[in-house]
Parts: structure tokens; sequence; C-alpha cells
């Protein structure tokens, strides 16, 4: 196990589209991130090297959203992915909310799960609706975005 004294966890407001690449992991239609990444907050993990990025909206008082999370594929389930949401929830001193929508897809659900997410709401036929494609994690369809909330 690497040495985590060199990790840093920085918001990144220039240039956020220089992780492209990084956030199409995430989600995988460009005209979509271009609907919420200018509004965003950008937060990148650097372990001697990108390891991961998310972003986030606020989207009411104390009521933020988790838009987009991204491990880089040979850094997954190395703990990057928990170590930005920790870190998010200090970070946003006012936040009593962090939502999350995602994929019916139980290994993305069972990571949330380990994070302290619960089940909030499903939007039906999201992934159908708004893609211009049909969208696949693990094999499985995504049809209805599924909406996760940690309270504090």
């Amino acid at each position: 196990m690497k040495k985590r004294d060199k990790e840093i966890i920085k918001l990144h407001d220039d240039n956020k589209r220089k992780y492209i690449d990084l956030l199409l992991l995430a989600d995988e239609q460009e005209s979509m991130i271009d609907k919420y990444l200018e509004r965003g907050e950008m937060f990148v993990l650097n372990d001697n090297g990108v390891k991961a990025e998310c972003v986030v909206t606020n989207e009411a008082d104390g009521i933020y959203e988790l838009k987009n999370i991204a491990v880089m594929p040979d850094s997954q389930r190395m703990g990057y992915g928990k170590r930005l949401i920790d870190y998010l929830l200090s970070h946003y001193a006012d936040c009593n909310t962090l939502l999350v929508g995602t994929g019916d897809v139980p290994s993305t659900l069972c990571f949330y799960h380990k994070c302290g997410f619960t089940e909030s709401h499903r939007i039906k036929n999201f992934f159908i609706d708004n893609y211009d494609h049909l969208m696949f994690e693990d094999g499985k369809q995504l049809i209805d975005m599924v909406y996760l909330k940690r309270e504090r």
C-alpha cells in the first residue's frame, strides 16, 4: 500500500475540460457533462499523479449534488472515491444532504452504500430520455436514475 502523505485534493476552477477523459468515465456523453460542469466545483485528487475527480453542484441551502465522480481505471478499488466523498463533506460545512444520481447497477450502488448513502428516489427512464445512445454498465442497460443521499 502506498504512503498517502503526498495525496492532495484540490479545487480546480480553471480549465475543467482538461479532465474530460476522466469525466467521461463517469458520464459518457459530453453534452450531459456540459449541463453541470461550469456551474459545478471540480475537485481533483492527486497522489503522485491524478487518481480521481469529482464535480459538485450547490442545489439549495444545505443540499449539494455529486454530479460526477471518476477514478482512473488503474486506481479503482483503492479508496480514492471514498476519500473524495469524505473530503466533500468536510469541505462543505453547510452540507446537510449530499445527493448522487447513478444507474441501477449493484456494484455502483454497493460503493455508495459503503460510503454512507441511502436510496432517496428514482427518475424513471432517465437514461433513455436524456442520452442519445443506449448506456450499459457491468453488462446491464441503464434505464432509471437512482438517487441516493447522505445526510448529516
